[in-house]
This record gives C-alpha cells, sequence and structure tokens, in this order.
C-alpha cells in the first residue's frame, strides 16, 4: 500500500477562530485539487510547535505556507523566519481594530524575511490561495492551465453582467 500524496499547500491559523476566513483559502485549493493540509499553529501558545511545523515543512513536501492570524498576527513572520518557502499572509478581522492590527503587523516585516501579504479577512484567504497556486503552477502546466481557465471564467463573468 503507498503513502497518501503529501500536500504541496499548508494552511496554518493562530487558533480555531481564524478558520472562518482561513476556510476560504481551503476551498479554493480544493477547488484546483491543490493537495494541502489545514492546522492550528500559535505563534504564542505553540511557539515550539511553530518552529518544527515550519522548519520542517519543506521536508515534508510543502512549497507554499500561507498563514492566517489576528491581533498581533506574529505566524506569517515567525513561519518565515524558520522557512525558506514562500510563506503568504492573511490578516484575520479582529474585533477592537476591524483586522488593521493584524494587516500592520503581517506587512511590518523586517527587511530580509518576507511575507506575502494580503488583503484582511476572506478575500485575502481566497487571494493567498490563488497566489499559492500561481506559485505552484510554474512549474506545473497542468495547475496553470487550471488557472488560465478560471481567470478566463472571471472574464467572461464580467462581461455578461448587465447594470438593468
Amino acid at each position: 500500500m503507498s503513502d497518501p500524496p503529501k500536500p504541496l499547500v499548508a494552511v496554518i491559523m493562530g487558533s480555531k477562530s481564524d478558520w472562518e476566513t482561513m476556510r476560504h483559502a481551503a476551498e479554493v485549493l480544493t477547488e484546483f485539487e491543490v493537495r494541502h493540509e489545514c492546522r492550528i499553529v500559535s505563534a504564542h501558545r505553540t511557539p515550539a510547535w511553530l518552529a518544527e511545523f515550519a522548519g520542517k515543512a519543506e521536508s515534508r513536501g510543502i512549497e507554499v505556507i500561507i498563514a492566517g492570524a489576528g491581533g498581533a498576527a506574529h505566524l506569517p513572520g515567525m513561519a518565515a523566519a524558520q522557512t525558506l518557502l514562500p510563506v503568504l499572509g492573511v490578516p484575520v478581522e479582529s474585533h477592537s481594530l476591524k483586522g488593521m492590527d493584524s494587516l500592520l503587523s503581517i506587512v511590518q516585516m523586517p527587511e530580509g524575511i518576507p511575507v506575502g501579504t494580503l488583503a484582511i479577512g476572506r478575500a485575502g484567504a481566497t487571494n493567498a490561495a490563488l497566489l499559492a497556486i500561481a506559485i505552484l503552477a510554474t512549474s506545473r502546466p497542468q495547475l496553470r492551465e487550471k488557472l488560465r481557465r478560471f481567470r478566463l471564467q472571471q472574464t467572461e463573468k464580467v462581461l455578461k453582467e448587465t447594470l438593468t
């Protein structure tokens, strides 16, 4: 019996409450048939687990990490500090500052440890998955063709829309 295929993308989040946002990334990856895993990895409550998870991600076959976090939002940056893989940060909307705190925390990474930062909330999670797909598609022609068809469908949908 062979082992199941390894995931290419890891979708991680700081807490279970972030799933409401991050599930949109998982849904897009599923739609494109991209193998992925979804995990809770807290920068503050499980720092050793974060270091192990991110540090071993590449050896497990992961090629892109999507990290969603709210509030202080250290998860994407701390994950990026532990791996050479591309890390895409998704600011999760917080109650107090509506995600602006998360956005600023993720986007203000110090020089030398980049995190690709997306929009706050659902749009950011969706676009993080699409960006991960675009990264993977650079070496996977079938995936690139799926992405091309997706973009064409978006164009066709907008061109068919009317205001009356």
